[in-house]
Order: structure tokens, then sequence, then C-alpha cells
């Protein structure tokens, strides 16, 4: 039985916005998203207030939308100081292919549609 599944890989950037950053942002920082794993590959911080804010996004931006969903569509999350103005625009880059057997112990048997049986 075929079990893979795909996830867009995802970019998180640091971008301006409005008001001057006080957070310790730097615009063009960024971080990856590929399968579950968050990737620094830059040797600079990344706020735990800000992560927090974008963490809870990140798995649904991973998966395939409706053309109507707002979360199709919004991209920006601000940071969570609202004093603060920076912004983290949140890309697709690339869509990697998974296996549900790499991903967890629980069998796929007894599901159907998404549902327990």
């Amino acid at each position: 039985m075929d079990d893979t599944f795909e996830l867009y890989d995802l970019k998180v950037e640091v971008t301006e916005g409005e008001k001057p950053y006080v957070c310790g942002h730097h615009t063009g920082d960024y971080f990856l998203v590929q399968g579950e794993n968050l990737v620094f590959e830059k040797s600079s911080s990344f706020s735990m207030y800000a992560l927090s804010a974008i963490l809870p996004l990140l798995p649904a931006k991973q998966r395939k939308l409706d053309k109507n969903d707002w979360m199709y569509t919004d991209s920006y999350i601000a940071c969570p100081d609202p004093n603060c103005g920076a912004r983290f625009k949140i890309s697709r880059t690339g869509v990697r292919v998974l296996s549900h057997g790499e991903c967890t112990v629980v069998p796929l048997e007894g599901v159907k549609n998404g549902a327990e049986e």
C-alpha cells in the first residue's frame, strides 16, 4: 500500500513593516520548514516570542489548500510585540514527499477518509 503524502517546504523570512524593529529582528533573516523540521541555516538568532506566533500556522501552510481559504492567500504574520514593525513572510518553496510509516508508528489500517472507524 502506498503510504506517501506531500507537504510544502516553507521559508519564513523577516520583512519590514510600518514601524521600526524593537525585538532584534533583521530584514532577510529566515528559517526553513522541511517536512517536520525547522532548519536555521544562518548563524543568527530568532525571537522565541515571534516563533510562538508563527508555529501554529506552519502545518496548515504546508498542506494543499482550497484557493478560497484565507490561509492560502494570507502569508504575512505580525511580530507579537505591538511596538515592533517586523513581519514574517511565509513562502512555499517546494514539495516534499513523505511516508506515513516514517512519521508515525500508528498504522493506517482502521482509518477511512481521515477518520478512525
